[in-house]
């Protein structure tokens, strides 16, 4: 039994030695593996718990479902015109939200085929295209592999930008995408996903979305995009600036034959229709419109404060106050789109002329030596450090690198202050509106040359007035019972009792008799004054005011010749009340206010005042006067030089030094008013064959009349007509407007009659009518004599 143990231990022993060198092997192969599987486990453990992390949105926020479900961009309000087109917007991302229906499939088919050829094979994730990216970037280094982000997933990354997570930044961000891409497509069908991406992708020069991309480059709406635009625009996609058609149009014409060509790799388009598109231009027609930009950016700016009042006072479906610059209002007014694109281009074309012929006016001399009080000024006004002048004048020494207004275009100088400032100092401006007298609504708006760098509305700055006040002045004549066929002498007078002042006529010539339609056709001041002594002056303020001037108006003799300062929008609409028959015109400009699915919010109704405040026959006897300015007067320019027919009336205007010019311009149914000048009116022309309103600022109107009745929406306006006065006003009207000699014995009992009322002047005083000198003697007994009988009665 010993023995059988014993032996059986030694083959136990021999046993044992036989497997040692199998249980070396298992030793260095089995670990391997075993470690390897663990690594696999840990690392899918590790995945599992990244995943769940990033899910979670531990490492980052991923929205939900629900926030899925309410995603709101910034969207753009939007002013629209009365015709429907883009004025101007308020934002803080220039976007648009177009729907997919308004979305061109041209634009919808070049987005497929160059973004995501298979999206409508996957649910926000593509991963073939993974696994492209991965064999041919990654390991065959092929950087024309391709991206393998969907759609969906670039939406995700425009709506949620990512995060840093130093080098876990690209898979915590790539799989945040993938969970959102995912989420998105189990919310929206894939037209809505397609719509999303183009509302939300950004484009060159911050616009976002197809819609105002479509706009900027190509001024027309998404849906009548061809393919060779839509191309460019989803070209522009791949490096927005870089392919940035109006800046690198090179580059934008072969990213765009590129975009073609991925359009007919994926059956979008044939090869023969893909030759034809490669050989258009790129066709660009660049429209540049933003907060500052635009049709109207003057108006744009004018109307925000009515409606950021409008949105503190109420409230969206959330319970928040409505905001202009993100909510996606859209503002409808009363402007007309091309009415005001000629007041624009009118203002453009003639103030880039104008401006040449001042710089060369004032070539040979310097008007900041002539007066150096313009620049002390204007330094004084932008000092806040509350320095002295002189110090504060050193600063301006300073040079630094500048874009300077030209009408040449921007120019990128490195400029001093203040030459920069003398630059400015130097430009001419201009306002110009439109309004229809029947209904009260505001046509065109522009308030200076560019408003980019010029932010002051020239429509709304109050300024000396000239002789476009004069017509206040006859109308409160005729309110008083003066005969349109009074005549009264033009003569050099000096006014005693208002410190020995003198009106001058501007051509300097005292002879002769004017009706007043006479002198208010060619703008005679000393008829004026006295026009003004005789109907009364506190009368006349009466007058102006009730047609809607607010502005003090001095209570002197001056008031006759404009030496009050009043808007020009407070003086286009007092004429229009003139021209609607005596009933005051307050200018109405908003129409509605829609959110943004077009659900209307409010409804603005218009002030329409019914009453006249002055006789609606005075007031056309007055437009017949002021017919008499254009057809043989100061605006006879109208006529001649800019061959406008049909009814029109008019008045020049032109104030001191010929700082200001003016020019009103009245038909039925526009009145158009314009105002030219420095914004300094210390500024000026030295002559007044250059500043007189005539030549600043009627060539405005003038061109803005002759682009309207060309246009065929307005070609009818040239045939209305103004209402007459009664016959027997038409046939004192027809008289002439001036006579060398005055015949006493016709006009004895006019002249007696004027008089029929009480008089707040001394008669004995009133020089009346003048005679020649040969008969002055004997004509002048015999006028006083009617005077004092007439008083006596």
């Amino acid at each position: 039994m010993a023995q059988e143990k014993s032996s059986n231990q030694n083959a136990r022993r021999q046993t044992s030695k036989k497997r040692k060198p199998v249980s070396k092997k298992k030793q260095q192969k089995y670990p391997v593996l075993s470690w390897l599987g663990k690594s696999a486990i840990v690392l899918f453990l590790l995945g599992v718990l990244f995943f769940i992390l990033v899910f979670l949105g531990v490492l980052g926020p991923v929205p939900s479902k629900t926030q899925l479900h309410q995603i709101n961009n910034p969207l753009a309000s939007e002013v629209y015109s009365a015709d429907g087109k883009i004025l101007g917007r308020y934002y803080v991302e220039n976007r648009s939200y177009a729907t997919f229906d308004e979305i061109s499939p041209n634009v919808i088919n070049a987005l497929i085929a160059t973004e995501d050829s298979r999206f409508y094979e996957h649910r926000g994730i593509d991963e073939i295209a993974l696994a492209r990216v991965f064999v041919k970037s990654i390991l065959l280094r092929n950087d024309a592999a391709g991206g393998g982000s969907t759609i969906s997933q670039q939406i995700a990354k425009n709506l949620f930008p990512r995060v840093d997570f130093g080098p876990l930044s690209m898979p915590v961000n790539k799989l945040r995408e993938a969970i959102i891409a995912y989420r998105l497509e189990r919310i929206y069908t894939k037209q809505e996903v397609l719509a999303l991406y183009l509302n939300t992708v950004p484009f060159a020069e911050n616009v976002f979305g197809i819609e105002v991309a479509s706009e900027r480059f190509f001024s027309k709406s998404p849906s009548k995009l061809d393919v060779h635009e839509a191309a460019v625009l989803v070209g522009m996609l791949k490096a927005n600036n870089y392919y940035n058609p109006r800046t690198h149009p090179d580059r934008a014409l072969g990213r765009r034959n590129v975009v073609i060509d991925l359009m007919v790799k994926n059956n979008c388009l044939g090869e023969e229709q893909a030759v034809k598109y490669k050989e258009k231009p790129l066709g660009i027609k660049y429209q540049l419109i933003s907060y500052n930009v635009g049709p109207a950016p003057y108006f744009v700016e004018m109307i925000k404060p009515e409606l950021l009042e409008w949105c503190r006072n109420n409230t969206n479906p959330d319970g928040d106050p409505y905001n202009l610059y993100t909510d996606g209002l859209k503002i409808t007014t009363t402007i007309d789109y091309n009415l005001q694109l000629y007041a624009q281009q009118s203002v453009r074309e003639y103030m880039k002329d104008l401006q040449k012929v001042f710089d060369n006016h004032w070539k040979n001399r310097d008007i900041f030596k002539e007066n150096p009080d313009i620049i002390k000024s204007a330094v004084q006004n932008q000092n806040h450090s509350g320095d002295p002048y002189s110090e504060e004048l050193k600063k301006y020494n300073t040079k630094t690198h500048a874009g300077l207004f030209t009408w040449d275009g921007v120019q990128y100088v490195e400029v001093s202050r203040l030459d920069s400032l003398k630059h400015y100092l130097k430009m001419l401006n201009a306002g110009f509106i439109a309004i229809d007298p029947r209904t009260a609504t505001l046509k065109a708006w522009v308030g200076g040359i560019d408003y980019r760098f010029f932010q002051y509305d020239h429509v709304k700055a109050p300024r000396q007035t000239g002789s476009t006040f004069k017509p206040f002045v006859y109308l409160a004549a005729l309110e008083d019972g003066i005969s349109p066929a009074t005549y009264y002498p033009n003569q050099y007078k000096v006014y005693e009792e208002y410190n020995d002042w003198a009106p001058r006529n501007s051509h300097d010539k005292y002879e002769g008799y004017y009706s007043m339609k006479g002198a208010l056709a060619q703008s005679i001041n000393t008829v004026s004054v006295e026009v003004l002594l005789e109907a009364g002056i506190d009368e006349t303020i009466d007058i102006a005011h009730n047609l809607g001037i607010s502005s003090d108006l001095p209570e002197y003799p001056s008031l006759a010749l404009g030496v009050a300062s009043i808007s020009l929008k407070e003086i286009v609409e007092a004429y229009a009340g003139i021209t609607n028959d005596g009933i005051p015109v307050k200018s109405n400009y908003l129409v509605q206010i829609a959110d943004k699915n077009g659900n209307i919010l409010k409804t603005f109704e218009p002030e329409v005042e019914t009453e006249p405040v002055v006789s609606p026959e005075n007031c056309r006897t007055l437009i017949n006067m002021m017919e008499a300015v254009v057809d043989e007067g100061t605006g006879k320019g109208i006529r001649t030089v800019y061959k406008i027919p049909g009814d029109f009336a008019g008045k020049t205007g032109t104030t001191q030094n010929n700082s200001d010019g003016w020019f009103i311009g009245i038909t039925p149914e526009l009145v158009t008013g314009c105002w030219v000048g420095a914004d300094d009116p210390r500024v000026h022309f030295r002559t007044t064959t250059l500043g007189q309103g005539a030549y600043m600022a009627l060539p405005i109107v003038g061109k803005f009349f002759y682009k309207t009745y060309r246009d065929s929406k307005f070609s009818h306006l040239q045939y209305a007509s103004f209402e007459k006065p009664g016959e027997e006003i038409l046939a004192m009207l027809d008289e002439p407007g001036y006579k060398d000699v005055l015949d006493i014995g016709k006009h004895e009992f006019n002249l007696a009659d004027i008089f029929r009322r009480d008089k707040k002047s001394d008669l004995e005083k009133r020089e009346g009518v003048q005679a020649p000198e040969k008969e002055k003697g004997q004509l002048w007994k015999k006028i006083k004599g009617i005077f004092k009988k007439k008083d006596k009665k």
